[in-house]
Parts: C-alpha cells; structure tokens; sequence
C-alpha cells in the first residue's frame, strides 16, 4: 500500500504531492531523500536504486526526463509492484501530456492531480488504463483550455463511468471510433554493450519491446507467435496478454486496446556480435596526449547503420583540445563532452577523429583514460535476431491490414580506452 506520492524537480523542488490514504506522510520525507541523492550520487536521482531505506519510511523512486517520481509506505510491500505502478503513471502522463518534464507538469497541474486520483485508490492500483482514463478525464488540448477561461471552470472530468470500465476486457472500449481494419506490430530493440580496452566483447545484450498500433472494429481476438522464442528471457506483458497460452506454447492471445500500446518487453542476453567498431588508441607524453578513434562496419546488419555519434568525457585535467574527423563532425560542449556525429559510415574510408589534448603543467602523462559512448541506429533488423512468425486476427467483419516493422537502436554502448 503506497501511502503518498511526490514528483520533484531537478532541484529537489516538490511539485506534486499527492496523499494516498488517511494518514498524512510529512513533506520533509523528501529533504531526507534529496540530502541522500546528493550524499550518494553527486545530485543525479538516477544513479541512485529504485528502492531506498530510511529511518522512517521505505522508498521507491524512478526518474524520467529530469522528473523524479517518488513514491512512500511504511508497510510491507512488494518492491516490484511499486515500481511497475511509477512506471505506469509516468507513461500515462507521458501520454496525456505529449511529453514529461517540470515545466509541463507545472502547466497542467489539474491533469496530473486527477489522473493520480483515478489511478489510486487508499493506496492500492486502481485504473491503469490510458484508454479507460481518457474516457473520464479528456486529455488537455486548446479548446479545453479556452473553455476553462470563459466558463471559469478547471475540471475536465467526464460525466459518466466509461463503458470499458464495467466489461471483461475494461482495456478495450465496447464501441472503437474510426476503426480503419488495420493492426501494426513494430520490434523495437537497445543493444547494451561492453568492450573492454583489448577490444574483446565483454557483454552484449538486447532489450526490446513489441509494440502495436491496433485500429479494428469490434472485439477482436489476436494470436501471435515468433519463429524463436526460446531465445528471449525475462518477459514482461500487457495485462491484455493470456499468460497460460505462453506459458505452454509460446504463443501471444490477447484482445488488444484500440491505438498505440506495449505487448511485451523482453530481454536477449549474450549476443556474439556487435554491428559496429570503435577502436580508440591514447599515448601520452611530454604534456601532450594523442588520441586516434576509428569507427566501422564489425557485421554487417544487411540494413543501413544511420545516426551515427561517439561521445567521449575529456579528462578533468585536460586545458585543450584540438580534435579534428575525416569524416563528420567534432564538437567540444559546455560540459566538456566530445561529440563526433558521424552519421552514416561512408564506403570508400573509415571515419577516423584524430588530435592532441593539452595537459596541465607539470603533468607528463595522462592517468584517467575516458571511456567512449556510442549511438546509432538500424532500421528494418532486429539485431537480437527475434522474428515474428504468424499474426492471426479472428472476430473481424473482414480481413484487415498487417504491418510489420522492425529497428534497433544503441542503448548503454561503451568502449573502454
């Protein structure tokens, strides 16, 4: 039983409190927790663990676009359960909103309370639905807005209970407007790696969602089923998802909510291969350190590799850096980050950055060696090699549309110098 929620800035300002049950959880909870995020992470809430211990509650926090969600009990509880209900109010805010972040929670105050309302009750889960609270709370828009000016009034509370909320399948409205007969299935993956400082693939794995934009008329009843699932581990479904007929046959049955939603989310552990290489190459002496980074095609996905970067942190006793590309461009921020866009790898040569860094006086060499951050981006391939088999639609008037898409980006790639 979560007994209150807070939502705080990047500053450790609270912008939300919202109290859950009778018994009122003090404010100066979140004092104790900003002092512990400074004490224990330099300030940044998500280096810290979801689940924190203090002297008079148990907390459970995640962090989404500079937004901290900070949920409090002082009962036993499962971990997991708190968490996955953050993660929940996150995306359903995410959804009515547009996008997360101080400001625009600052601006639609009104929303986020009664969102929180419908989806807690005496701190316990209640609806979690985005479809469902879209029926009793309309998601902000202009003419709301200006209605709310003119008539003086800020709620946007519907003024019945939502069809959905009394059926069997209360994720699916009874009657889906504009139902275009069509279903959309997109494999979306983030490829996690390490390479240590011989180059050898220390860890590579992939976690990935399915992903489907389903617009069919009716009550729909959907099966599908991957040509290898016993590569995937540590599944996690859409409460719309069957979990018997995967349990035995690895096979999805589900009746879909109408638009966009998450199936399932899974994870491939030790991949073999990575589809690009980043070699970087520091020697240092005399003041100076020389740096030389080639990046290439290691396996060739058989889609084009877009979106190229390789960011890299300049050591803190660094003065300069004169750092040019063969290829792209190299650019030195505020925080004293490297940023090389690269883009797509050209056939003809291999992107090389290349240049000097100017020590501090009276340092010869250079002890603290950075490590590189690489992002890209593939699509039509699913780099963990997951493969769709079969959709099947029955309890339609006709035979809709199937589309299926695939793209994988980098997730935490890291290569050590």
């Amino acid at each position: 039983m979560l007994q209150c929620i807070f939502l705080l800035s990047d500053s450790g300002e609270v912008m939300v409190e919202k109290q859950m049950v009778g018994h009122r959880v003090d404010r100066a909870i979140c004092g104790w927790f900003w002092d512990y995020v400074l004490a224990h992470a330099a300030g940044d809430p998500s280096k810290i663990l979801q689940v924190v211990v203090s002297p008079t509650h148990y907390l459970f926090q995640i962090y989404r676009n500079g937004v901290t969600f900070l949920a409090c009990t002082q009962v036993e509880m499962p971990p997991l359960m708190a968490i996955e209900f953050l993660s929940r109010v996150a995306d359903v805010l995410t959804d009515y909103l547009g996008d997360l972040n101080e400001d625009i929670i600052k601006d639609n105050f009104v929303i986020v309370y009664q969102v929180l309302d419908e989806m807690m009750d005496n701190g316990f889960p209640l609806t979690t639905e985005p479809n469902i609270l879209k029926e009793m709370i309309a998601p902000p828009n202009i003419v709301n807005k200006m209605l709310n000016v003119v008539t003086g009034k800020s709620s946007t509370l519907g003024s019945k209970l939502p069809d959905a909320a009394a059926s069997f399948v209360p994720w699916r409205s009874t009657v889906v407007k504009d139902a275009s007969n069509e279903v959309y299935v997109n494999i979306v993956e983030e490829l996690d790696a390490c390479v240590n400082r011989q180059g050898v693939l220390v860890k590579c794995e992939a976690y990935g969602e399915v992903q489907v934009n389903c617009s069919l008329p009716g009550v729909p009843e959907l099966t599908m089923s991957f040509a290898n699932p016993t590569i995937i581990n540590d599944v996690t479904f859409h409460p719309c998802v069957r979990f018997r007929p995967w349990e035995s046959n690895q096979v999805l049955s589900f009746v879909p909510p109408d638009g966009k939603f998450k199936l399932m989310s899974y994870r491939v552990k030790k991949l073999k291969k990575t589809p690009i290489y980043v070699k970087p190459q520091l020697t240092s002496d005399s003041g100076n350190c020389r740096v030389s980074v080639m990046v290439g095609i290691r396996n060739d996905p058989g889609k084009p590799i877009d979106s190229i970067t390789v960011q890299f942190q300049l050591p803190p006793l660094i003065v300069s850096a004169d750092l040019t590309a063969n290829h792209g461009t190299v650019d030195i921020l505020a925080d004293k980050t490297c940023l090389w866009t690269i883009g797509q790898i050209p056939k003809d040569r291999a992107p090389v950055l290349s240049g000097n860094l100017r020590l501090e006086e009276g340092l010869a060499q250079l002890h603290t060696l950075p490590t590189f951050q690489v992002k890209f981006k593939i699509m039509g391939v699913a780099l963990s090699g997951l493969q769709i088999d079969k959709l099947e639609v029955k309890s339609t008037p006709s035979a809709p549309y199937k589309g299926f898409r695939a793209q994988t980006q980098a997730g935490k790639y890291e290569v050590r110098s």
